[in-house]
């Protein structure tokens, strides 16, 4: 029976002893080339294997050997007549005879290789929308390319990346995304030419290659494919209405290749997306190095992290009837060794962008929690902390967590602890905010809502919300004794603070006049220039000696 089991098996199969073969079945050594008398006792697998695997080989029979478990791996395998092949060898360990030996199986993979080359060479298309990939569309650029300097022509590269794509992915699943994303495939292939070639490089971005096109017919491909966005797409059941924007590049004034094309339309792309999305925009060089100066903010940024060099400045927090500081808000300093401070304007946004946020963010909301710990340890008197929680902070999972941590490490009270949040932040998927906020309301952390009046704040929600503070925006501040508009305002968010009872802070005051009519409106706090300035840890702690601390 065992006989005739190996001689019917269509696999290769070997016994091992010394390093030897003891045993072959007639179906490996016609693999191998050899009869089963040649191979039997007088030749090895070293003998039978390219040079370059014999190591491999010799390490894994001595294994087998010393009794352990073999897993299969890959090798190319020599035949009698000098030709090769591709195999899986699986080895185990056994005894035979009472010395140690091994039992194995060769597999001949060669059509498995052939097989798989061939699907690469065919992975031309996005398996997704079955749009040509990034592969294809090197090859037909190539072609366009050469067609375009035989007839002197130019070419237009279209970069077209979907506004806001990601919210759909978090909201609906991606699988909703995927539905999106190959409606948008159909609906931009309704544009093109049968010259033209229309490919997608991944995720939600779109590359069309379009021979003979000059900048002004380009623009009108790029208004095109815009109005192609203007009815919903109807997916899963869901009504979805997502906008493009498109960076044109144009051959060969903007590059000579398609990497540079590429590149360049797509800092047109982003350019698009700044101002205001929905839009195309050509390339210009000036754009390139303003891309430069972006990836330099977030290179610097990155070691500015790992290096330390960001400090934190405090500004008092005044309370309008007693004259004391009962708070400050704690704002990040870049101290670069070269420049020196740099303002978070000239940063945060660079930090918003690349993801950088959130462990800069992380690092202020422990830092501050120290700091203010450290000051109660000196003996000075109890203050809130107020720190800027920015929207893709609060956003990230574990931001809760985070929070948690900070006070935990520090050993600061949750109820000395205050997130300033704006508007937008809130607002944005307020049911799932309402969550969050929940839970750090629970914890004991103060809330205050940031900016307020210059978002779109809904009142049925305010109520809702488990916020303790409203900040009156600076923008409705600066020309309070001089523009009536600004004072209804600014009045009416104090009124409204009160019915609400919540506390009512008035930024951005700079002159006595304004903090004359703020007192008589009835506003709580004040913060502002005509206070301090954002000073260092140890110019607060001067401050909060010099108690009552207001001037008029």
């Amino acid at each position: 029976m065992f006989r005739d089991a190996m001689e019917a098996a269509q696999v290769g199969i070997f016994i091992l002893q010394d390093q030897c073969f003891k045993f072959v079945n007639p179906f490996l050594a016609g693999l191998l080339g050899y009869s089963v008398e040649e191979l039997v006792g007088a030749m090895g697998p070293l003998d039978v294997v390219a040079p370059e695997y014999q190591g491999l080989v010799y390490e894994q029979m001595s294994l087998r050997a010393s009794g352990v478990a073999g897993h299969a791996y890959e090798l190319t395998i020599v035949r009698k007549d000098g030709s090769t092949f591709p195999a899986t060898v699986q080895g185990s360990p056994a005894v035979i005879g009472g010395r140690q030996a091994s039992v194995g199986t060769i597999v001949d993979i060669s059509t498995q290789k052939s097989a798989e080359q061939r699907i690469r060479e065919l992975a031309d298309y996005d398996v997704l929308t079955g749009l040509p990939n990034r592969r294809l569309l090197r090859e037909r650029f190539t072609q366009l390319q050469a067609a375009a300097e035989r007839d002197k022509a130019e070419l237009a590269l279209i970069f077209l990346d979907l506004d806001h794509f990601k919210r759909v992915n978090d909201s609906l699943g991606h699988s909703v995304g995927d539905e999106l994303l190959c409606e948008v495939a159909r609906r931009l292939g309704s544009v093109v030419r049968r010259v033209d070639t229309l490919a997608r490089l991944g995720g939600d971005e779109f590359i069309f290659a379009m021979p003979g096109f000059h900048t002004a017919a380009a623009a009108d491909v790029a208004r095109r494919l815009i109005d192609v966005f203007a009815r919903p797409f109807e997916v899963a059941g869901h009504e979805l209405t997502v906008t493009p924007s498109l960076g044109i590049s144009i051959y060969p004034h903007d590059g000579e290749d398609l990497e540079t094309l590429l590149r360049n339309a797509d800092t047109a792309m982003y350019r698009a997306k700044e101002i205001g999305r929905n839009a195309f925009q050509f390339y210009a060089s000036e754009m390139n190095s303003s891309s430069l100066d972006r990836l330099l903010m977030e290179s610097n940024l990155r070691r500015a992290l790992a290096q330390r060099e960001f400090v934190l400045h405090y500004q008092p927090l005044v309370n309008l009837e007693s004259g004391l500081i009962i708070g400050v808000e704690a704002l990040i300093r870049w101290l670069h060794p070269e420049l020196g401070a740099i303002l978070p304007d000239r940063f945060i946004h660079v930090a918003e962008e690349s993801g950088l946020i959130n462990p800069i963010g992380d690092w202020v909301l422990c830092e501050a929690c120290r700091q203010a710990q450290a000051w109660r340890d000196e003996g000075l008197p109890p203050i809130s902390m107020a720190v800027n929680v920015a929207p893709v902070q609060f956003r990230q999972s574990g931001f809760i967590e985070v929070v948690a941590g900070a006070l935990a490490t520090s050993g600061l009270e949750a109820g000395r602890l205050e997130l300033e949040l704006t508007e937008r932040t809130v607002m944005h998927d307020a049911d799932a905010t309402m969550g969050t906020l929940s839970a750090l309301h629970r914890m004991g952390v103060e809330l205050s809502l940031d900016d307020f009046g210059t978002g779109y704040s809904s009142l049925a929600y305010l109520k809702r919300f488990p916020v303790g503070k409203l900040k009156i925006d600076r923008s409705f501040v600066n020309d309070l004794e001089t523009d009536p508009d600004d004072w209804a305002i600014a009045s009416t968010i104090v009124s409204m603070g009160r019915s609400l009872r919540m506390t009512v802070l008035a930024e951005g005051v700079e002159k006595p006049e304004q903090l004359a009519l703020l007192r008589k409106m009835g506003c709580d706090m004040a913060q502002g220039y005509h206070f301090s300035r954002p000073v260092s840890a140890e110019g607060m702690a001067d401050m909060l000696r010099r108690q009552p601390f207001i001037r008029e």
